[in-house]
């Protein structure tokens, strides 16, 4: 059955995530229009998943979707903002109904998740490529920027760092064999990243800077550096680990993987979907009951002298051949 791009979406796009009441229209006319609350600020971000850069063929359509909403998600997390729209410009070299159902799924299993309402888009012909757009709301003067951090705030992050990269790793590599449990565990998180959006809006209150984590900790923690004019150190020891993560890398290590391949993962690998943000030590006494319960970890401390400075148990310093995610770089498929 041959299905025009005007059908494509009506039939599936058109009602995705639960009505706003701040939408006063949405699929279907020239435009969206929305009407926020008095008073309140808009955070706005862009990301694009593009077919052989972001994802392989074979990620189901679903997880696409899901991804393709929770990267823009964490970006409005990381500016303490709370998601309210969205729009998508998809980028389909033909039409493929079943595949787009998938896609259509994964996109409102995440507008569901989140709160927000797909309020418009765009369809064309061309190479595989899935745009979102989303804007998110915040109290004037709320927004957290990478400019904050100021000397002597220590340093934290959500979560754990690398089992995004170590999936993609046993992808590429055939010398990264992982067992059946591992290879799930970590594709998960590769495929179906968890934005911090409710660690995020509890913590903002509290912190200098934050950022999300997506082109890998050492790039994304350089940027909150040179933003806000200052340096830092960390220790790779305190990297947090999760227990697969633990587990698969010792019995890499004992096979030959060098232990620089771990920090490695941890540093540069990205698509971790995790925040970093710095605190003042005061605020860290105070909220430090909150910081255990959000499951963060602190992994150093912002420095006068600048530069990234990380240190192995030995008090070594190591930087990583390749220091963050970059487009233009030539780097190797995410």
């Amino acid at each position: 059955m041959t299905v025009s791009e005007f059908d494509l979406i009506t039939q599936l796009f058109a009602d995705i995530g639960a009505p706003r009441a701040d939408v006063v229209l949405a699929v279907g006319d020239d435009c969206a229009v929305l009407e926020p609350v008095a008073g309140q600020q808009l955070a706005v971000t862009t990301d694009t998943l593009v077919e052989g850069v972001h994802f392989f063929l074979d990620v189901s359509p679903e997880a696409l979707g899901w991804k393709a909403v929770a990267v823009n998600i964490s970006d409005l997390a990381a500016m303490g903002a709370r998601p309210a729209w969205l729009t998508l410009a998809l980028t389909l070299p033909s039409i493929d109904l079943d595949w787009c159902r998938g896609l259509a799924r994964g996109l409102r299993r995440a507008c569901d998740a989140f709160g927000v309402q797909l309020v418009g888009g765009d369809t064309t012909a061309g190479p595989l490529a899935i745009t979102i757009q989303a804007i998110g709301l915040l109290a004037p003067g709320q927004a957290r920027r990478r400019s904050g951090a100021c000397v002597g705030d220590l340093i934290y992050v959500t979560g754990t760092l690398g089992d995004a990269g170590l999936a993609l790793l046993a992808r590429q590599s055939s010398d990264v064999v992982l067992n059946g449990a591992e290879l799930v565990a970590c594709t998960q998180r590769l495929e179906w990243p968890q934005p911090r959006l409710q660690q995020a809006l509890l913590l903002s209150p509290c912190v200098h800077a934050m950022i999300d984590i997506s082109d890998g900790l050492f790039a994304d923690l350089g940027h909150i550096l040179t933003a806000s004019a200052v340096g830092a150190t960390i220790r790779l020891a305190d990297l947090p680990r999760s227990t697969v993560f633990a587990q698969a890398c010792t019995r890499l290590q004992r096979a030959g993987m060098a232990v620089e391949a771990v920090y490695d993962l941890q540093l540069a690998a990205g698509d971790d979907y995790e925040l970093c943000f710095t605190i003042a030590p005061a605020r860290v006494a105070e909220c430090a009951r909150m910081l255990y319960q959000l499951g963060c970890h602190c992994i150093g401390v912002i420095e006068a002298q600048r530069g990234l400075r990380c240190l192995d148990g030995q008090g070594r310093q190591y930087t990583p051949p390749h220091t963050g995610y970059d487009h233009f770089a030539g780097r190797a498929q995410r």
